[in-house]
């Protein structure tokens, strides 16, 4: 039995999560979109995706919030915060809560791949499954 990665992107812009979301679904990975960090944490703890993509500045609920929520329930999903700038004081905010990278959005999309499949990989429950 085949089961997809479930990829969770959360992001407000959808100039953003559009072509991210047609990009990972044509690389086999399934994907939930979620706009805030609110609607993020109800996602991890309904639907448990494999991985999460998260930002960190969207409106009705921020990022570093939702990390820090999700954390509380769930200390080994691997979360990798997306980001417009290189040098985000916000990252540095986040990253005590444990995250599996930094995807720049400015970077192609193939730098997000990598960094997915790197957490896959040191992701022990993903990595059974993906045998």
């Amino acid at each position: 039995m085949d089961k997809k990665i479930s990829v969770l992107l959360v992001d407000d812009e959808i100039d953003f999560t559009q072509p991210m979301s047609f990009w990972l679904q044509s690389k086999g990975y399934s994907v939930i979109v979620a706009s805030d960090g609110r609607k993020a944490v109800e996602i991890v703890k309904k639907d448990s995706p494999d991985v999460v993509f998260m930002d960190l500045n969207m409106p009705g609920g921020d990022g570093v919030s939702a990390v820090k929520d999700i954390r509380a329930f769930d200390k080994e999903i691997p979360v990798i915060i997306i980001s417009a700038y290189l040098d985000n004081e916000r990252v540095r905010e986040v990253g005590p809560y444990g995250i599996s990278g930094v995807f720049y959005k400015g970077a192609d999309f193939k730098e997000g791949l990598a960094l997915l499949e790197s957490a896959l990989r040191t992701h022990k429950k993903l990595r059974d499954l993906k045998k």
